[in-house]
Parts: C-alpha cells; sequence; structure tokens
C-alpha cells in the first residue's frame, strides 16, 4: 500500500492510495463517512418561538450544523459513566437567545464549552421580524454518521481510479484534444501534445473522440485510486484520514480475534 499527498489543507485533502482493491478503497470510504464520532446537536429545548418556522423545523436545522470536535474531552453516552443520563463528559450544552429584527447565525449559539463551538460562525438559523423571538436550550453529544447523516464528518467523500494517458508517436499535434478537454489535461509543448494533469482526468473519453487518427490511449490503474475528500469542520482532513484508517485497522483486528477463536 502505498499513499500520495496531491493536496491537504485544513478541510479538504486529495491523495492517491495504490496497491489496494477496489473492496478497500470502499471501506476507507465508507469508514470516512460512517465510523467517526462528532459531536452534532441532538436535543433542543424550545422555551419561546415566535418566529414563521415551526420548532420541529427549527430543531432539525439546528441538528445540522456541523460542530467543532475533540474525542479526548467527550465520550459516548453509552460508554459513560453517566450511563446516558447526560453529563459534561459526553454532552455540551447551548443556548441561544434573540430578538428580531435580525439573522440568527451559529456564532449565536453560547456553549458551556468553549472548544465545542459551531465550525463555521456565519451558518444561518432564522431570521426573526420586529417583535419576533426565539429563546432554546440544545444538547449536543457524540454520534457515528451510520446513525444519522447530522453525525458525518465528511461531505460525501469520493474517489476513483488514477487514468492511465498514453499520447503516442501518431499524433501529428493538432491540438484537438487540447480543445475539447474540459479539464485541461493536454496541453501543447514545443510543438507536442503533452499529458499536463492527468490526475484531473475523468474519463469522459472527449478526447478519444476528438483524435480521428487514435494517437491516444486512454485507460485506468484498477489498484490505484485518487480520493478527494472535504470536511464539515468538526475535524481536519487529516484527522479524519487517520480516524478512517485507525477505525479499519481495529476491525480488522477484532475480525482476526474472532477467527482465530473458532
Amino acid at each position: 500500500m502505498k499513499l500520495e499527498i496531491l493536496e491537504l489543507g485544513d478541510r479538504k485533502a486529495r491523495f492517491i492510495l495504490s496497491e489496494v482493491t477496489p473492496a478497500f478503497a470502499n471501506a476507507l470510504r465508507r469508514a470516512m463517512l460512517a465510523d467517526i464520532p462528532k459531536m452534532a446537536i441532538d436535543y433542543v429545548d424550545i422555551y419561546d418561538n415566535t418566529s414563521v418556522i415551526f420548532d420541529e423545523m427549527l430543531a432539525h436545522r439546528m441538528g445540522l450544523i456541523p460542530i467543532k470536535t475533540n474525542l479526548d474531552m467527550y465520550q459516548l453516552m453509552d460508554e459513560c459513566e453517566c450511563k446516558g443520563a447526560g453529563c459534561a463528559l459526553c454532552q455540551a450544552t447551548f443556548t441561544l437567545s434573540a430578538e428580531g429584527p435580525c439573522m440568527v447565525h451559529s456564532r449565536d449559539l453560547k456553549s458551556s464549552d468553549p472548544e465545542t463551538v459551531p465550525a463555521d460562525d456565519n451558518v444561518p438559523i432564522i431570521e426573526l421580524k420586529a417583535s419576533q423571538k426565539l429563546v432554546l436550550t440544545a444538547v449536543a453529544r457524540l454520534g457515528y454518521g451510520k446513525e444519522h447523516a447530522k453525525f458525518q464528518t465528511t461531505n460525501s467523500p469520493g474517489y476513483k481510479y488514477v487514468p492511465i494517458i498514453e499520447v503516442t508517436d501518431k499524433c501529428d499535434a493538432c491540438k484537438q484534444c487540447v480543445d475539447v478537454c474540459p479539464r485541461g489535461v493536454f496541453a501543447m509543448e514545443k510543438n507536442k501534445v503533452v499529458v499536463a494533469d492527468p490526475y484531473n482526468c475523468s474519463m469522459c473519453e472527449l478526447c478519444l473522440e476528438a483524435c480521428d487518427i487514435n494517437a491516444i490511449k486512454l485507460s485506468s490503474d484498477n489498484s490505484a485510486f485518487i480520493y478527494n475528500i472535504e470536511t464539515d469542520g468538526s475535524y481536519s482532513a487529516q484527522e479524519i484520514i487517520i480516524r478512517a484508517a485507525n477505525s479499519l485497522k481495529t476491525k480488522a483486528a477484532a475480525l482476526a480475534e474472532v477467527l482465530e477463536s473458532m
């Protein structure tokens, strides 16, 4: 197994994972979505709501606000010493009090933990008109993406096979493939067509249709995959990749123990 980082930012990552099977590639993608615990608002007590939005819709909207998560500070409720009753070790409390006219944003949520706050300050929650009020208390807890979409840490991570593109000696530098490619995969260099950015290829095959002399060969490496990951801000992209890999490692070890005991 080999890993090559193409791009690594706080919320975005692009990398190549090679010498693995398609099953493993998909398992890693699913682990990023479902196997990393994340904080999200799960319970809302609404004391006053004179806005035009129903309480249920407002609570659902708040549950989808990404919240920064520190697993060193919180435990899953079913693993906590309080046995799910709710305490400072397994949940964080948010309060909100606003009166219109104003736009209520995620930054208006006041957290009981200064480190467990919305990942973005400018997420709109509701617009209050004159004399409208909103007063509530919300409780956030850890959960898994397989339980509910609000606990997913990434926005639909995707992967594709690594494309293999070859411009043969038959090429007459007509430049048709350069002009037709929507992703800038090809470029002209010293009156010669070259592959400038093979990893950006979407395998649309427009270049094959444009080349009348079949000078381009297009295939894919079925053991190498290009991943594109974008987080919601609850974790960094690097942390999500590491935690997903550790989750697969833990599951593999548990499976090995079961098989050995049979």
